[in-house]
């Protein structure tokens, strides 16, 4: 059989060229695989071939010949083994290579990812990540600064989840020691009805009770009573603590749900979870003699910087650097985490480097036949206002999440209301409650675009005007895209999903590559733990998609075949948006 006739049926064909590619090196010039780099990448301009390899120029001076010399010679030793794959390879420029892959290599693997997984490789539970998001402390509102802990938390734990690994969402609550203990006993003081207390109510006491404690010695001396009482396990006193927590909490899953989140109370580790080990990770440092006393503290101290990390007081208790360590040492030995991933701001930067050095010198990291567990902190930056300062009130105070999530919805409605009152608009139907729900999806997913769609590590300005609207690279944008692409496939009534798949314009060949990369790029997303990655990739999607469909007439075409094969290109384009879009937790409307 002719072998450009059996094209290759992996998805991922830059990885079958880039194999194919590393043999062709390794036998034309001598050297082993493993030295052998393609460095194939796609093409930036599609006249000039599909991709490009760009090894000849390094190779060519380690072996002391012509680049163009060493690229022909690796394309006579990779033309017969990639003969099903590429149509032709070109040599360019100094030595560049340019290479067009045959329209049935891609077809093929069109079909091939045409399934439930679309494409996507998994690890299938043989790997481990635990991810501490959210992070709110009791008693406290959730602030706009949780909201980017939690939604990009949950976005790196979603595409891990994707690809087959085993995640423990880990929110680590602030619920424990002389913060929480002073709010209880002012409560307390004050006659406050515990059954009946609000967050509202909590927060106002919160701050109440640091204000008391820093000028009255009894609400001071009441608090650290309170605290005693706590951890002694005074019943009524314990009960009294739950019910802080539940208040707390049941405002967290609220506004969790709302924003599409999962976090419930299975995902919850506070700090009074770890209350019980702290003794013994401070001991386990001692008995190291990695801990020294210093004035009477517990420091560990690292070569490289002046700054040294303290575990425990002077007066024998613990801080929230002992909770940390306790924390790592749990998720990765009883855990069994491969990687333990922290969104916590970019604040917090030189603890976490403080922490994670900290674990791995006790040794904590280290797994026996096992490679060692990886932490990494992914810092973010502030949510800032139109003044480029951090968003607060016009009283000055921070944000609340729960205020910013109802204006969001409250302008994600209107702008939903106000596209239906067009009568040949999809929604012009639809009934005020179905409109409104439409509406908090398009207001959610400008809010949670907007942030995972730039480099998480950077501040952002909060400007609903932009991240509401329906063009440009926002929420709405992929959503209205999505919609569009579902209304074509109910135009179309019956699909035949096993039609043979022809790619013969640029528009085609262009979206059926992107199509393509939707495994490798989620791959990269996750690697590297930035959302951002996956959001390029689904934009370029959507606009790759609407130059297809305006070239390539869809529903009106008259050739049977070539219409049952572009239905199959719109399928699987929206099973893939709507899939990516799921992994960042964004509703895919059917209609809008």
């Amino acid at each position: 059989m002719d072998p450009a006739s059996t094209p290759t049926r992996s998805c991922d064909l830059a990885s079958v060229l880039e194999q194919g590619l590393r043999s062709a090196i390794a036998s034309a010039c001598g050297i082993d695989e493993a030295r052998a780099d393609p460095q194939v990448k796609s093409s930036a301009t599609p006249k000039f071939g599909d991709f490009q390899a760009n090894f000849a120029m390094a190779l060519a001076k380690a072996l002391g010949k012509p680049p163009r010399d060493v690229a022909q010679a690796v394309i006579a030793a990779a033309t017969a083994p990639l003969a099903s794959l590429c149509e032709k390879m070109e040599i360019a420029g100094p030595g560049f290579v340019n290479i067009t892959l045959r329209a049935s290599a891609i077809a093929n693997a069109l079909d091939a990812m045409d399934c439930p997984t679309l494409g996507v490789p998994t690890v299938a539970g043989t790997k481990t990540v635990a991810v501490d998001l959210c992070g709110v402390n009791v008693a406290k509102q959730m602030h706009v600064g949780h909201l980017r802990a939690t939604i990009i938390g949950d976005t790196i734990a979603r595409m891990h989840e994707r690809l087959g690994w085993r995640v423990y969402r880990q929110n680590h609550l602030g619920d424990w020691g002389l913060p929480i203990a002073m709010t209880l006993a002012s409560l307390k003081r004050h006659g406050i009805d515990l059954g009946k207390v609000t967050l509202d109510d909590l927060n106002s006491a919160y701050r109440g009770a640091q204000a008391e404690g820093e000028t009255d010695p009894t609400a001071l001396a009441d608090a650290h009573d309170t605290l005693r009482k706590l951890q002694a396990g005074d019943e009524p006193t314990v009960a009294d603590w739950q019910r802080l927590i539940a208040v707390t909490m049941a405002e967290v899953f609220a506004t969790a749900a709302i924003l599409g989140v999962d976090l419930s109370e299975r995902h919850s580790r506070g700090e009074s979870f770890f209350r019980e080990r702290l003794g013994p990770t401070v001991a386990a440092f001692v008995d190291a003699g990695i801990a020294e006393r210093d004035a009477g503290a517990l420091i560990v101290r690292f070569p490289d910087r002046e700054r040294p990390l303290l575990i425990q007081k002077s007066d024998g208790t613990s801080l929230y650097s002992t909770t940390d360590l306790a924390a790592v040492r749990y998720r990765v030995q009883e855990l069994g985490a491969d990687l333990v991933v922290y969104c916590v701001d970019a604040r917090q930067r030189d603890h976490f480097k403080d922490v994670f050095d900290a674990v791995v010198r006790i040794g904590w990291t280290h797994r026996p036949g096992r490679p060692d567990a990886r932490l990494v902190h992914v810092p973010f930056g502030a949510v800032l206002g139109e003044d480029k300062k951090p968003l607060k009130t016009r009283s000055g105070e921070n944000v609340t999440l729960v205020s910013l999530l109802e204006e969001a919805t409250a302008r994600g409605r209107r702008e939903v209301h106000a596209r239906a009152a067009d009568p040949e608009a999809h929604t012009a139907t639809h009934t005020r409650e179905e409109l409104d729900a439409i509406g908090q999806a398009v207001g959610i997913a400008a809010i949670k675009y907007a942030d995972l769609s730039g480099d998480v590590g950077r501040d952002y300005v909060f400007d609903l005007d932009r991240m509401v609207s329906f063009e440009g690279d926002t929420g709405p944008y992929l959503q209205y895209a999505h919609a569009r692409i579902a209304g074509i496939l109910a135009k179309a009534g019956t699909i035949d999903l096993h039609a043979p798949l022809t790619i013969a314009t640029s528009e085609e060949r262009a979206l059926a590559l992107h199509l393509l990369r939707y495994g490798p790029a989620l791959e990269a997303a996750a690697a590297s733990l930035a959302p951002n990655r996956l959001a390029a990739y689904i934009y370029e999607l959507a606009n790759t998609f609407n130059a297809f469909y305006q070239a390539c007439p869809v529903l009106k075409g008259d050739d049977a075949a070539v219409r049952a094969s572009r239905l199959r290109l719109v399928s699987l384009t929206r099973c893939v948006l709507s899939d990516a879009l799921g992994i960042m937790g964004i509703t895919a409307p059917m209609r809008m």
